[in-house]
């Protein structure tokens, strides 16, 4: 009878775990028909297919998912603008933050890989997106990169039957219309299954704003300069994400995927000059032309040697490269040109072992090798800016090697555990041509443990516990120790000001360092709603923020030898702590408010609020919080189905207020407080079409952003505008 108990118990867990590895990385396909001698496995017979809040309750790790239906909502074009309406995710310049911070403290992952270098969430179509999943705390199988959390990518699998989608979109936001389109080819051929997804993208847009600078002119003495800028931007690019699953016998299965893109930009800012007092420098009107291309390619290999035991191999290459031009249009002939380009190797490997009834355990490795090499030549009055430094050629290369092991521990019916240790070691070496070479070497150790503890063995309501140490790494611009000059104050021979810096990386630049803790409750309802309620609190040493100082002409950060400079550079500033209060609720309106709504009414709600707070020791409060963390954000939305119509509609509304930040002892920054209303209109034409409209941020505000110093202010008030779309989708 025991041995019978461990049979169905390693059955059970097997399942398990191969539900997890279809999560982390593509399976093979199946016909869905047992075969001739083929191995018969224990499955789980369900009425419906499992939701996003099914997968979400199922998790080991604190996580959010979001299928298809989230992502096809409202009709977006680009996957950042379904980011920005998920709860505690905020967009800022196309990167996605979490929990108020910075995008530097956001893992971003594909198919759960860290995403490339350059990788931008603007040029992805949701057309071609499985899923999102967003995750809380890190995990020992993925990099510990994720100070606030990480947002996983899924890309869509090869289909099980044949499937060609045709979505075409035409959106609006100045100027004149931006069209785009993606067209998904997807078949199975016995043990074969392929998908060609092809997008095309386009953009345009206006930015307006107005920038005030009150500081020392080019005399020295006080000066108040205001522009009025139109700064007009567009482009255009396609992107393909072909994929291919081989299910080589019942065991073993090999998946190859690539994502390869191409596209053209260009800005154009133009200026409107009030000169109020003294004698200001000031911006000129300027063109700005670059490209862009990425090749990147894996393969992945799957076997399950036994009920208990499976292996899992990755391996990857890419190639990016990218170009600009630039031209300044005033009396000393200012340009540049540059180009860039990154290869990349991976290898990750991972062996998973059902020990018994109760312990999972996997280990694994991750490897990274990275080489950039980039050239950049900026002219003024068709001279070199910087002699001995611009047209050089300049390389980097960046070797990272991961270890981890983790259990996923099933302690009894109502306590769960994953425990993970991870270790990553990162060295970086960068040179310029007749430059010695700079190198860069931190370890970096993060135990990590999570426990849910089900206050019913059969009910739905748990509490989840996560205490883990994460960790933030510089960026290459921010290690490379390569000058670049202040367009306000391009002659290196003169002064500059304090808001008007040059930039220079730092080689010694250590990561961040971050313990947290995580605790959340949540309740899961039986119409498949939910609601949760949580609290994080995160300690960070080193904590890395950019500095300005006068630099003496000739010193280690001052390219000039004649003239004392203010330069910007990245260094560990100081220790800082964070935490927050997360608040999360959705479900049908009859089920969340039974009172008010009738059950049956299609009517669906959801709602976030979230509360944040950060301190940065050394620094005067109590505005000395982290960079661009808000104190609290709102979020709410809804969707409803037109009762004896073929129409879905809603909203979306969220809202940050304007907060202070302390930078640094003698910088503060101002924001003003920003809001966004997204709604859509889904006309459901058959089964196999439909057509949507959408308006992104209607009521569009204005917003203005002011940084204060001793010697004066710099102001940029910005204004907001509307994005329109309309959608067609067809299954043919």
């Amino acid at each position: 009878m025991n041995t019978k108990k461990h049979t169905i118990a390693a059955a059970c867990a097997l399942m398990l775990s191969g539900a997890a590895m279809a999560q982390e990385g593509p399976q093979g396909p199946g016909d869905g028909q047992p075969r001739a001698g083929a191995k018969l496995e224990r499955v789980e017979i369900s009425a419906r297919p499992q939701s996003d809040t099914d997968l979400r309750r199922k998790s080991q790790v604190a996580k959010q998912i979001y299928g298809r239906e989230e992502l096809d909502k409202f009709g977006d074009t680009n996957v950042a603008d379904v980011l920005k309406r998920l709860p505690g995710v905020n967009v800022a310049g196309g990167a996605p933050r979490m929990r108020g911070l910075g995008s530097g403290y956001t893992l971003i992952l594909l198919n759960g890989d860290p995403a490339p270098p350059g990788f931008d969430l603007t040029q992805l179509d949701p057309a071609q997106v499985e899923r999102i999943e967003v995750t809380k705390g890190p995990s020992a199988d993925q990099s510990a990169q994720a100070v606030a959390g990480a947002i996983n990518i899924i890309l869509k699998d090869a289909p099980k039957i044949t499937q060609r989608d045709l979505r075409l979109n035409m959106g609006y936001n100045a100027v004149r219309p931006s069209l785009a389109g993606s067209y998904t080819y997807g078949e199975k051929k016995g043990d074969v299954a392929y998908t060609v997804p092809f997008s095309l993208f386009s953009w345009r847009g206006l930015n307006e704003s107005v920038n005030t600078r009150a500081a020392p002119g080019t005399d020295g003495m006080p000066s108040v300069i205001s522009q009025k800028q139109e700064q007009n931007f567009w482009g255009a690019g396609w992107n393909s994400t072909p994929r291919l699953n081989w299910k080589i016998s019942d065991e073993q299965n090999l998946t190859a995927m690539a994502f390869l893109q191409q596209g053209r930009w260009h800005f154009n800012p133009e200026y409107e000059t009030l000169i109020k007092a003294g004698l200001p420098s000031e911006d000129y009107n300027s063109r700005n032309i670059g490209t862009w291309q990425m090749v990147r390619g894996n393969l992945q290999y799957n076997n399950q040697f036994s009920e208990t035991q499976r292996i899992e191999l990755k391996a990857g290459v890419q190639e990016a490269r990218g170009s600009f031009k630039n031209y300044v249009y005033d009396k000393l002939q200012r340009g540049s040109v540059g180009d860039n380009s990154d290869r990349n190797f991976t290898q990750a490997g991972k062996y998973a072992q059902v020990l018994n009834d109760s312990h999972s355990l996997a280990a694994g490795w991750d490897l990274e090798w990275r080489k950039r090499e980039e050239t950049r030549f900026v002219t003024v009055g068709g001279q070199a800016q910087l002699p001995g430094v611009d047209g050089l050629p300049f390389a980097a290369t960046i070797q990272r090697q991961a270890f981890f092991v983790q259990d996923e521990w099933e302690i009894s019916p109502q306590w769960s555990a994953y425990l993970g240790l991870r270790t990553e070691r990162i060295v970086t070496e960068s040179a310029a041509e007749g430059d010695a070479q700079r190198r860069n070497s931190s370890s970096v150790t993060t135990p990590l443990l999570h426990v849910n503890y089900k206050i019913d063995p059969k009910g739905r309501d748990l509490i989840r516990t996560s205490l883990t140490r994460s960790y933030k790494a510089p960026n290459l611009n921010q290690l490379l120790a390569r000058p670049a000059i202040s367009g306000l104050y391009p002659d290196p021979n003169t002064p500059n000001t304090y808001l008007a810096p040059d930039f220079i990386g730092n080689p010694g630049l250590k990561p961040e360092l971050a313990t947290g803790l995580d605790v959340a409750y949540e309740k899961y309802l039986s119409g498949g709603g939910m609601i949760s309620i949580g609290g994080f609190y995160r300690r960070v040493n080193d904590l890395m923020r950019n500095v300005t100082t006068l630099e003496a002409a000739g010193s280690a950060l001052n390219v000039s030898k004649t003239q004392a400079r203010y330069v910007n550079h990245p260094t560990n500033f100081a220790r800082a702590e964070t935490a927050g209060l997360e608040f999360e609720i959705k479900g049908r309106a009859g089920e969340l408010i039974p009172s008010v709504f009738d059950t049956k009414l299609p009517l669906n709600l959801r709602a976030s609020f979230n509360y944040y707070k950060s301190k940065v020791q050394g620094l005067p409060g109590p505005d000395n919080r982290l960079d661009g963390q808000q104190p609290w954000s709102v979020n709410a939305g809804f969707d409803y189905r037109l009762t004896g119509l073929p129409v879905n509609m809603g909203a979306n509304f969220n809202f940050t207020p304007g907060y202070v930040t302390t930078q640094t002892l003698t910088q503060s920054m101002e924001q003003t407080r920003n809001r966004g209303i997204d709604m859509f209109a889904q006309w459901t034409l058959s089964r196999t079409s439909s057509i949507r409209f959408s308006a992104n941020n209607l009521w569009a505000v204005d917003t203005r952003q002011t940084t204060f110093v001793t010697s004066g202010y710099s102001r940029g008030e910005r204004s907001g505008r509307t994005q329109f779309g309309l959608s067609w989708d067809q299954k043919l």
